[in-house]
């Protein structure tokens, strides 16, 4: 076994003059970096006050689920001769507001669109799915279920 350690910088960006004064006097804005890597600039979920142009923690949590579910995938199906030409997840995710402000997700969804090369063995391309929560960070590390709805197809 060997640790890993991750680093960010997370800034604020929301102080419009006075601080968190009140609640409505600042910006639920903030930059995340990391050296050598582009800035991401994000906010809160705009039902929360945020700017939905932005990313917000919970698009932040699914992407990262996502991604982590992704970079299995062409890992395993490459392994075992799969050769994936494309792949485009629109996963979705089920939150939940309690009555004190507290949330959390309840579930996430893996909807990922992949194309294989003629030929592929197609059932074997969606049990991998099953694999990777053996594997992923990501998935490894929330308490709460993740299902897949695979497309796989040849073209």
């Amino acid at each position: 076994m060997r640790n890993h350690e991750y680093t960010t910088t997370v800034r604020w960006t929301g102080n419009t003059g006075s601080g968190n004064s009140s609640y409505r006097a600042y910006e639920r804005s903030w930059d995340i970096a990391a050296p050598g890597k582009p800035v991401v600039h994000c906010s809160n979920d705009p039902i929360k006050g945020g700017d939905d142009s932005l990313m917000n923690p919970e698009d932040l949590l699914l992407s990262a689920l996502s991604a982590c579910h992704m970079l299995w995938y062409l890992h395993l199906a490459g392994k075992d001769g799969i050769v994936v030409q494309s792949y485009q997840d629109d996963p979705v995710a089920i939150g939940e507001d309690l009555p004190n402000g507290s949330g959390r997700f309840l579930s996430a969804e893996l909807r990922p669109k992949i194309l294989v090369e003629e030929g592929s063995d197609l059932k074997r391309a969606a049990e991998i799915h099953h694999e990777i929560h053996q594997y992923c960070f990501i998935a490894r590390s929330v308490n709460f279920p993740i299902t897949f709805a695979p497309d796989i197809s040849t073209n």
